[in-house]
């Protein structure tokens, strides 16, 4: 060991030590540290918003490839004949790390979509594994192919770290478009739930927050790599530090980006626009939430609805739009005048009523309904539905069955108790209401998207009506909170967000928090409602500037692998990798 390695601190060698042993090791050691550095990634996400586990997570990413690309799968394999038969093995042995990296991460992120199983337990108990375990292991094929993109594109040295986020920003936007697409939790929401940081998301949208978390979160692996030879972690300060000198630098930059953006102050609001927020906390469970209960529901609607708003004296006088959250009814709301007519009783003259509801049309002129919308409705003084808009992106198996005819053999149905589940509406729809700019209505799941754009090209708010109450008191609802946040971050448009069980929220264009009903919480909230800004560059551009960090990430890994010296590099390493710590 050379005399520079020697005077490492005891602790940084034993250190060192252990975590050769631990990459360098046997293949299932090696897929037990993926698995544990990707469950560590999830801390950076809500609620708990802890960045530094995403740096360990990443950090770990990094080190893992790095393993794999020197060992292969056994950590015996030597380098193939061929680059491109090489390429191929460090890409295999790559995506198996990268495959239990993802099962570990959205398991620890995920595991609270075990509640939804059991709000309705004697159905559907029986699958909470595959909810909890089985969609974990589907998403994390997106992690593994992103792992091997990487390991085919390997080199040694700090570019390693670009190839690696170019790989996962690649494999989280197939995520996120792919069999309908499931965009929940990508690594770019550990920059996404922090407010400053969020904001470069108006330019390079969720998927290139992705590509930049990744580069930033994984630069500290240039430090040093237990798959690399000892001797090698004790090299000139400059070349050791300068790539996580200058992540930190890129991470203190989207920081300046931040603050600059966000005025000091409060932001314009609109002018005759005073909303309020109804949070009802009704269960899920069908011996509450069912035909039976219909009058005792409505009813708790009215009542929050008419509480005394603390400046604009006694019910909803004042306020001019009430938004109740996503199905807030067990019926069909407009096939019930009796219930429409409560409600525009309750409605002051001119205030509109915002409300999630199921809608049923029939095929036939005079039929009973056999096709159903998840549906946002508003409803005027006169109990008059005057617009609808019908949710277009759908979750599979909560509101309707995917391959149903083979799982309707089985005996299997969707979470919600329609016959058939839902019908899918057009997409881009709009809702027009009265008084109020222009709405992007986004129902539930629909917020986790990016990349909508406001109806016609109109610039007002986004309205999103939700039903987290499936998933009780878990990460679930901040998470889905601080996914919709960063849709009003990407368009700079102000976010009204209404929940069954919270979390209800009023937010601004540049994702400050105006108004805010907590999770469990029963009652309401009144705000009025920010402006809009102008257009944002993501908002204009869509994925364009993700797309153009794809192709830096990968035109620099492609100029590091073309180096004369990369496969020398590569064959020196593996010998060193392959020896003992002395």
């Amino acid at each position: 060991m050379s005399q520079r390695v020697s005077s490492f601190p005891a602790a940084g060698r034993w250190l060192f030590a252990v975590a050769r042993g631990g990459f360098v090791g046997g293949r299932w050691r090696r897929r037990m540290v993926a698995l544990v550095a990707g469950a560590v990634g999830a801390l950076s996400l809500a609620p708990f918003d802890f960045l530094p586990a995403m740096v360990i997570a990443m950090t770990m990413a990094v080190w893992l490839v790095d393993a794999a690309a020197l060992n292969g799968a056994t950590g015996q394999s030597p380098p193939a004949p061929t680059p491109l038969r090489e390429a191929g093995r460090r890409a295999r042995a790559a995506a198996a790390l990268g495959w239990w990296f993802g099962f570990g991460y959205f398991v620890a992120g995920l595991w609270w979509l075990g509640a939804a199983f059991l709000v309705e337990a004697e159905e559907f108990a029986w699958a909470l594994p595959l909810g909890v375990l089985g969609l974990p292991a589907g998403l994390a094929i997106f992690t593994a192919a992103g792992f091997g993109l990487a390991g085919a594109l390997w080199s040694p040295g700090p570019v390693r770290v670009l190839t690696l986020a170019g790989a996962l920003g690649a494999s989280e936007y197939l995520r996120g478009v792919l069999l309908s697409g499931f965009p929940w939790n990508t690594f770019g929401m550990a920059f996404g739930g922090h407010l400053l940081t969020a904001q470069i998301a108006s330019v390079v949208g969720m998927y290139g927050l992705s590509v930049l978390t990744v580069a930033i979160c994984a630069a500290p692996a240039t430090l040093a790599s237990p798959a690399r030879p000892v001797d090698d972690l004790a090299r000139g300060w400059l070349s050791r530090f300068a790539p996580a000198g200058a992540a930190l630098a890129a991470l203190l930059a989207l920081a300046v980006f931040g603050y600059d953006r966000i005025p000091a102050g409060p932001g314009p609001q609109e002018p005759g626009v005073r909303i309020r927020l109804v949070q009802p906390g009704i269960s899920q469970d069908t011996a509450v939430f069912n035909w039976d209960n219909r009058e005792k529901i409505l009813n708790q609607y009215i009542r929050l609805s008419e509480g005394q708003a603390p400046d604009a004296g006694l019910g909803p006088r004042g306020v001019t739009h009430l938004i109740w959250p996503e199905s807030a009814f067990p019926f069909l709301l407009a096939d019930h005048p009796e219930a429409r007519a409560a409600i525009g009783d309750m409605l002051p003259p001119g205030a509109v009523l915002i409300t999630g509801a199921a809608r049923g049309e029939a095929l036939t002129p005079g039929g009973r309904p056999n096709r159903f919308y998840n549906s946002m409705q508003v409803v005027n003084h006169d109990g008059r539905i005057t617009a609808v808009y019908d949710k277009s992106h759908l979750v599979p198996f909560g509101e309707y069955l995917p391959l149903s005819g083979l799982l309707d053999s089985l005996g299997l149905r969707q979470f919600v108790h329609i016959p058939g589940g839902f019908t899918a509406g057009a997409p881009g729809g709009s809702l027009e209401v009265p008084g109020f700019p222009p709405v992007t209505p986004l129902i539930c799941y629909e917020a986790i998207f990016p990349g909508f754009g406001p109806a016609r090209g109109a610039r007002g708010a986004i309205v999103n009506v939700t039903n987290d109450g499936w998933f009780g008191q878990t990460p679930g609802p901040w998470q889905h909170l601080s996914q919709a946040r960063l849709r009003a971050i990407e368009q700079g448009l102000p976010l009204v967000r209404v929940a069954n069980t919270g979390i209800s929220v009023v937010v601004d264009s540049w994702g400050r928090t105006n108004t805010f009903l907590p999770l469990g919480k029963i009652g309401y909230a009144d705000s009025t409602l920010p402006s809009a800004l102008p257009p944002t560059a993501y908002a204009q551009s869509g994925d364009l500037f993700f797309v153009l960090l794809l192709i830096f990430c990968f035109g620099c890994s492609a100029l590091a692998g073309r180096r004369p010296d990369a496969a020398t590099d590569s064959r020196q390493l593996v010998n060193h990798a392959n020896g003992d710590l002395q």
